[in-house]
């Protein structure tokens, strides 16, 4: 599962993609894409992973229609032609694994992906039904990730965890939250365990992480993905009748969500952001911020001020 180098005749194809052109990636960005995805090692292994990724809370929660499937079908179309590979799911979000592995065995991309989901019940029997019910669902031999989602019974999933890591039903193994009252307590747990990987949430405006999260996770060798990259949308809001500001090219960025999850990825800590959608246009957005030139120090505090902090 190699990420591969982008020729410049799918550069081109990206840029007919229905909805996408001139107005969303620039002429110059889009020959940005001439290279791969931006990657950042997984501190416990080496490999490594594409900086954005997909998130599947609500939009990938709906039925069996056509009508409901074929805008997700090409979100996953476009997020893998442009490399990304990181799919986060859980039990928690309705039908959401079942569609991710359908969807992914019928377009035939199953195995450009790296697979996430979580365990999210109390008890260790009640957890191992739960999580082999989600290799059933995403159509997975192995799960490449698996965390415990908004830490319940964390303590008992995480030896379960470990075990099976231990015997190749999963290759990482990690914990989430997604509110800053938890990260206390996500810090004390990446110093006193044994995790792979840690998914909290962080944005140009909610930046508790920060203040300690970010440096111990770094600290620690445990990867790092965020979530709650746009505060549920709340970002563009704040912006809404603002004009990007000239000098966001130098950084390679083209819209609003690109600015939002550069500021994210800038930061050395973070190996990879999940902003969900439904919307393919969105998808290929989201992914063109893991191209091209990224903020340094003074770029971020920029950033920061044009949200007003």
């Amino acid at each position: 599962m190699k990420n591969k180098s982008m020729t410049r005749r799918s550069v081109l194809k990206l840029a007919g993609y229905a909805g996408l052109g001139a107005a969303t990636f620039p002429l110059s960005s889009l020959l940005n894409m001439d290279k791969a995805m931006l990657t950042r090692p997984i501190p416990s292994s080496g490999e490594a992973l594409p900086v954005v990724g997909l998130g599947t809370w609500i939009q990938f929660d709906v039925g069996a229609a056509e009508s409901e499937r074929q805008p997700l079908r090409e979100v996953l179309q476009r997020m893998a032609d442009m490399g990304g590979k990181l799919i986060d799911s859980s039990p928690m979000y309705g039908e959401s694994e079942q569609v991710v592995g359908d969807l992914t065995a019928a377009t035939g991309l199953a195995d450009r992906f790296f697979y996430a989901t979580k365990v999210w019940t109390s008890g260790r029997q009640a957890g191992i039904d739960q999580m082999e019910a989600s290799l059933r669902k995403m159509r997975r031999k192995t799960m490449d990730l698996m965390q415990v989602h908004n830490l319940v019974d964390w303590r008992t999933h995480l030896k379960t965890l470990q075990q099976w890591k231990d015997e190749g039903k999963i290759r990482y193994v990690g914990v989430t939250h997604y509110t800053v009252s938890a990260h206390e307590q996500l810090e004390q747990i990446i110093k006193s365990h044994r995790i792979d990987f840690v998914q909290f949430n962080y944005s140009i405006r909610v930046r508790n992480a920060e203040r300690r999260l970010l440096d111990a996770a770094r600290d620690r060798g445990v990867a790092v993905i965020i979530n709650e990259p746009f505060e549920k949308g709340s970002l563009f809001s704040a912006v809404k009748g603002k004009t990007l500001p000239e000098w966001a090219a130098e950084y390679d960025i083209n819209s609003w969500g690109q600015f939002f999850l550069k500021f994210i990825l800038s930061h050395p800590a973070v190996n990879c952001v999940i902003p969900g959608t439904s919307n393919p246009k969105h998808a290929a957005d989201n992914m063109g911020a893991g191209f091209g030139s990224l903020p340094d120090a003074k770029g971020r505090e920029k950033m920061a001020q044009v949200v007003g902090l």
